[in-house]
């Protein structure tokens, strides 16, 4: 679709946001959200009909695009044949998701407990880890994000958690492996493996392994940078949960669902964890629909238990059956397979070498459509382009980069010193060559601020 100009629209629109929308995660006097037109594929554009390339996939989600005539027509289907009903009656397209969905889990995750989204998933899995094992505390990495309620935000390891952490929420967090800013002055991949679990044993055993319910880790961090864990990490963690009694949580809130190129990046890893939450990509966002997806032997304590748990909306029809749609689009127009190819064959190759021409790139780092760039003052010393959580006049550099971005057409997901490089898992060759290109004009804004 080529979108036209109505800027008179558009001042409408951005006149009732600022008048009544409450924004998240923002001082509300000082955004100036965009006004949406309209969006279709990797693209969507505003009212003054300039369009943009999302390399955001939204907030990693729209992983087949926006507005999919497939998804749009099924969930047009089911509201015309059964809009909504409670979440404790069989269902057509909440049976036929969980199927669906079950049959790409790994190992003997088969259970699925339906959520709105992805930090109710959290949620329920910890509660779900407290009550199978009787223990209290929870353990998750710093440079983590698992939510925004009052669990999974305790839970989160970066600086949103702040404001909400009244230390009584029985989270530990440890530090995970990161060998680009290793805080266990590691010089290889296998030493940072060795030493975070090390680190992480060491933590169990001062905190008491018997007072641990769970260990939660995003399988590859998103929000927080991207940081695919070394080889023999992921493993070693199960193995410590399986000689401590610990249920292993694995986060694919954002790296599920074909983000890495496999339906769950899980698979990369050949780690099979306890419990596996799950939202975002799993039905493109398009009605909000989250999960837990729980073994055999989880779900067997709650055979003759009650769970105490549950939502409203839970396993809504209109989400699953986007859901059921969007899995299938995905095996049809195989994205999973795309995804993996873009990043082999495109992304990868094609962020690599803006990191050899830019100074302001210090390290390059992901899988599938799933990718980051660490932008630095300087590559030596790897002093980050901004400093950590900076704001105002400390961020220019940053806020200075993302302009050039749009400037040239691009959307970019940016988060402190990085761009994250997140575009939908069906984008083309050609898109994502189009975004490397405004990527690359908008690096050499970010080169005149290197030290």
């Amino acid at each position: 679709m080529t979108p036209h100009a109505d800027p008179e629209a558009g001042a409408a629109v951005k006149a009732a946001d600022r008048a009544h929308v409450f924004h998240s995660w923002s001082a509300q006097g000082l955004i100036d959200p965009l006004a949406v037109a309209g969006a279709e594929g990797s693209y969507f554009w505003d009212y003054d009909g300039n369009r943009y390339l999302d390399f955001t996939s939204g907030l990693v989600y729209t992983n087949i695009g926006y507005q999919h005539p497939k998804v749009v027509a099924a969930i047009q289907e089911q509201a015309g044949k059964l809009a909504t009903f409670a979440p404790a009656f069989a269902v057509e397209s909440r049976s036929k998701a969980a199927r669906l969905i079950a049959e790409r889990t790994p190992g003997d995750l088969d259970k699925i407990f339906f959520t709105n989204g992805g930090a109710e998933a959290v949620e329920n899995a910890v509660r779900m880890a407290r009550l199978h094992t009787g223990r209290p505390k929870v353990l998750s990495a710093y440079r983590s994000y698992h939510g925004g309620t009052a669990t999974a935000i305790n839970i989160t390891g970066d600086p949103r958690r702040w404001a909400s952490d009244n230390g009584t929420a029985g989270v530990v967090h440890f530090w995970a492996p990161f060998l680009y800013r290793s805080p266990f002055y590691s010089t290889t991949e296998s030493e940072e493996c060795a030493r975070a679990l090390t680190h992480l044993e060491d933590t169990i055993a001062f905190e008491g392994p018997q007072t641990i319910a769970a260990i939660v880790l995003e399988t590859i961090p998103g929000t927080a940078g991207i940081m695919t864990p070394p080889p023999g990490y992921l493993a070693g963690v199960r193995e410590i949960c399986d000689r401590y009694g610990i249920v292993f949580v694995l986060d694919e809130v954002m790296a599920g669902f074909g983000r890495t190129g496999t339906w769950f990046a899980a698979e990369h890893f050949d780690v099979v964890p306890d419990l596996i939450t799950f939202a975002k990509g799993v039905n493109s966002g398009y009605v909000p629909l989250g999960g837990v997806a729980i073994s055999a032997e989880i779900a067997a304590t709650f055979d003759k238990r009650p769970y105490p748990g549950g939502l409203t909306y839970s396993g809504h029809p209109l989400a699953c059956a986007a859901a059921v749609a969007t899995i299938q689009v995905m095996e049809d127009e195989k994205v999973v397979e795309n995804a993996a190819m873009i990043g082999e064959t495109v992304l990868g190759p094609g962020l690599r070498e803006l990191a050899e021409r830019h100074p302001s790139v210090g390290e390059v780092r992901g899988l599938g459509v799933f990718w980051a760039l660490d932008l630095v003052r300087d590559r030596e010393t790897h002093e980050p382009l901004v400093p950590y959580n900076a704001t105002g006049e400390a961020n220019a550099a940053m806020a200075a980069f993302g302009a050039a971005c749009k400037k040239n057409g691009l959307w970019p997901f940016v988060n402190m010193n990085r761009t994250h490089a997140v575009p939908a898992c069906n984008v083309s060759e050609a898109e994502a060559k189009e975004g490397l290109a405004a990527l690359d004009a908008a690096l050499a804004v970010a080169d005149e601020w290197v030290a």
